[in-house]
């Protein structure tokens, strides 16, 4: 027995000691930065297509990177995208399906929501959790809008949290905000310079380890508050032909630009850039109708509608990755693709196999990114079973290949749409394409089930609105 416990003993160490001379050898892994932007839409930067707006830094990285034309995000609206891009996992499997803490029922709604989860449940495994025992560091600045306490970053596998809370817009707004873990410094402070500058203290503190930064601007959403001198530029400018004309929104977005522009070029200072993976998303489209003052906020034509709908304009989004010695600077591609899919990537990236961690929905883009083939897809799917502030009704989506159908729960009727054809969705199909509109209709129906989705049920206390 004492030679067996000594035999056993002397293989720990044996063993222990390979790994660390084996962990000694391997190159350490890249650095990972994602930079996610709050209700900016599909057409709002330079490099997409806007002629009024100014994002130079964010054009630029585009530039040294891969840029995806047909990017969505999970859901029509933040909490539910923000879940599904830190856990792989569609909203519908997570049972958080809307905004939190949601829009209350009210009578004039056919439907009552369905039941909702209120916060992202610590048993999920989230990107800093996956990588944490890779030596990695983490940080969450910024929003987080996943749930009360104790549901913030710092039990969901970030080792520090700067500003992110329950909360979903700006805590006081972009010059007086307050949070138990940041405040503002006098009331000349900027909520988005003042993220900036504790992304860039986070990365110069730890540029001798791999970390992964999630930076959750709060910017671009409302309420809409700009510095004064960016803020007087737009105003000078005139929009022309451009649908795009809010100087407000354009200087809020100008700050988020700057920004980006001086995180990156911190990077480039501590001599980083060349083994650090940015990548910059945006939760959901663009807010495009009235809601609060300065609003509507922009436009996303030719896309339909904005945030809050599932219609392109509200689920389609900026998507840029930047993988210095891999991608190659400068490409596009048009492959559908969905926030779901950060997480698989980055873990491979950073050397995980996150397929084997099962439950999964995401697809790792790491074969588009290398150019080395495509992903293995047949759709896209969307749940949104909630009435949205801005107009939307409760429904499903599916896109495959370069048709999508839509199902309205109200009264369960679809329409069906070739986006390569018609991106802005204004020819209904679902007549004329019968076949392909009824299998459509039964695959979105047989996903539903396979991710136990939850439904609106009649509302009976429904008054039709007067």
């Amino acid at each position: 027995m004492r030679v067996k416990v000594l035999f056993i003993f002397s293989s720990t160490i044996i063993f222990t000691l390979a790994a660390r001379v084996d962990a000694a050898d391997r190159p350490a892994p890249p650095n990972v930065v994602l930079i996610v932007a709050d209700d900016l839409g599909w057409r709002d930067l330079g490099v997409q297509g806007s002629t009024y707006h100014e994002t130079p830094n964010l054009d630029a990285l585009a530039g040294r990177g891969m840029r995806f034309t047909n990017a969505y995000a999970a859901c029509p609206v933040c909490s539910p995208s923000r879940a599904a891009m830190l856990t792989g996992k569609y909203p519908a499997r997570l049972h958080l399906t809307d905004w939190l803490p949601g829009r209350s029922d009210r009578p004039s709604q056919k439907l009552l929501r369905a039941d909702l989860v209120q916060q992202l449940p610590l048993e999920e495994t989230t990107i800093a959790e996956a990588i944490k025992p890779l030596g990695y560091v983490s940080a969450s600045i910024g929003k987080w809008h996943l749930g009360e306490k104790p549901f913030w970053p710092e039990n969901q596998g970030f080792d520090r949290n700067i500003g992110g809370t329950q909360t979903g817009s700006p805590p006081g707004g972009y010059f007086h905000f307050r949070t138990p873990s940041m405040s503002a410094n006098s009331k000349n402070e900027y909520l988005t310079d003042r993220l900036t500058n504790e992304a860039i203290a986070f990365v110069a503190a730890n540029k001798d380890r791999p970390f992964f930064l999630y930076l959750a601007h709060y910017a671009v959403h409302i309420p809409l508050q700009a510095k004064p001198d960016p803020l007087a530029r737009f105003q000078a400018k005139p929009a022309g032909n451009s649908l795009q004309h809010n100087a407000i929104y354009a200087a809020v977005l100008a700050s988020l630009d700057e920004g980006v522009g001086r995180l990156v070029n911190e990077l480039e200072r501590l001599k980083l850039t060349d083994r650090t993976v940015v990548v910059f998303i945006s939760d959901n489209g663009g807010l495009s109708v009235h809601e609060g003052p300065n609003t509507p906020a922009t436009s996303n034509a030719p896309l339909r509608d904005g945030k809050g709908y599932l219609y392109e304009g509200g689920t389609r989004v900026p998507l840029i990755v930047v993988w210095p010695g891999v991608v190659k600077p400068g490409s596009t591609v048009d492959v559908p693709v969905c926030g779901i899919d950060l997480y698989p990537t980055i873990l491979e990236i950073a050397g995980v196999d996150a397929v084997r961690r099962g439950g999964i929905d995401g697809v790792s883009l790491t074969p588009i990114l290398k150019g080395k083939g495509t992903i293995a897809r047949d759709a896209l799917y969307q749940h949104y079973p909630h009435y949205s502030n801005q107009g939307g009704k409760p429904g499903g989506s599916i896109r495959e290949g370069n048709l999508k159908l839509i199902e309205f729960y109200e009264d369960n009727h679809i329409e069906l749409y070739d986006l390569a054809n018609d991106p802005g969705e204004t020819r209904d199909l679902a007549a004329s394409l019968p076949k392909d509109a009824e299998r459509l209709r039964n695959k979105l129906k047989a996903w539903r089930e396979s991710v136990d989705a939850r439904m609106p049920r009649p509302n009976p206390a429904y008054v039709p609105p007067k």
